[in-house]
């Protein structure tokens, strides 16, 4: 059997695993050895950020809407509450965007749910 030296195959590869490594410090963005090892610890980092940035967002929808409902004199699980027990659908991030965006509209919604709640 013939002997192969795969020299632009191994050369090529490594100038691709370099190439995920762009911008990392030290040793890591251009030692192949120490970037292999870069690289499955940054992907392992990267899902875990994206699954806390879900995380983030709800606890940012939750601050919106409970500084919004306490214009209103109420709190944010009283609001959560009565929403609930008004049969009324809306999702936090809807929500969140209704009291930035459209305070009029979130206004609405409160007053609709006080009186249901009294």
């Amino acid at each position: 059997m013939p002997r192969v030296k795969r020299g632009t195959v191994r050369a090529r590869k490594r100038t691709k695993l370099l190439k995920n490594t762009k911008g990392f410090m030290w040793g890591r963005k251009n030692r192949v050895k120490m970037a292999k090892e870069a690289i499955l610890h940054s992907g392992v980092n990267s899902m875990q950020a994206r699954r806390k940035k879900k995380a983030v967002f709800r606890a940012a929808w939750h601050i919106s809407i409970n500084a919004a409902v306490r214009q209103y004199g109420m709190t944010y699980s009283r609001f959560m509450d009565a929403l609930k027990k008004a049969n009324i659908t809306l999702n936090r991030k809807v929500l969140a965007e209704l009291a930035q965006k459209y305070p009029k509209v979130f206004e609405g919604i409160v007053k609709k749910v006080q009186v249901v709640k009294a």
